[in-house]
């Protein structure tokens, strides 16, 4: 594993541990030639995937940008990281169940979308933003009467 700060191909791992998910291996690195200290992630990978982005591009899946993505969407909301992970490790699985070598992205982002309303509904909103294109601020008065409408009924069915 090459160091992210002075790119030394010789690191050493401290400590191996499973997530709370037990989805993937966290390893603690150190790089003796420059003594700075990172962690990485080993995942399972049943098959390589290629997402296929909206206007026909491809690129090759990263389930860390799932996680990115989500903890921009919750920067500075009472989530923790591990339920972040949690959710996107469930989010990779259900990807990877469909057996399909390609994804859209489309569908990455509506299950990012409904993993997150069930987070934090600010985070959900702040990635709608993003995922359903808000230009105008009537877009976002928009989706949150929709999100609102649907809180109500998700109420008063529980009630």
């Amino acid at each position: 594993m090459r160091c992210p700060f002075c790119g030394s191909e010789e690191t050493q791992v401290k400590d191996s541990r499973p997530t709370e998910d037990g989805a993937a291996i966290r390893r603690r690195r150190a790089c003796p030639d420059c003594d700075e200290r990172f962690t990485t992630f080993e995942r399972l990978q049943l098959r390589e995937m290629t997402v296929v982005k909206s206007g026909g591009r491809k690129q090759p899946f990263d389930a860390d940008k799932i996680i990115r993505s989500m903890q921009t969407a919750l920067r500075k909301r009472p989530v923790e990281l591990p339920a972040i992970e949690k959710a996107a490790a469930a989010i990779v699985r259900q990807i990877e169940s469909q057996g399909e070598a390609e994804v859209s992205s489309k569908q990455i982002g509506a299950a990012v979308m409904k993993a997150l309303i069930d987070l934090d509904v600010v985070g959900y909103i702040r990635y709608a933003s993003v995922y359903k294109d808000f230009r105008e601020p009537q877009d976002f008065n928009d989706f949150l009467a929709e999100v609102q409408s649907r809180r109500v009924k998700k109420t008063k069915k529980a009630g």
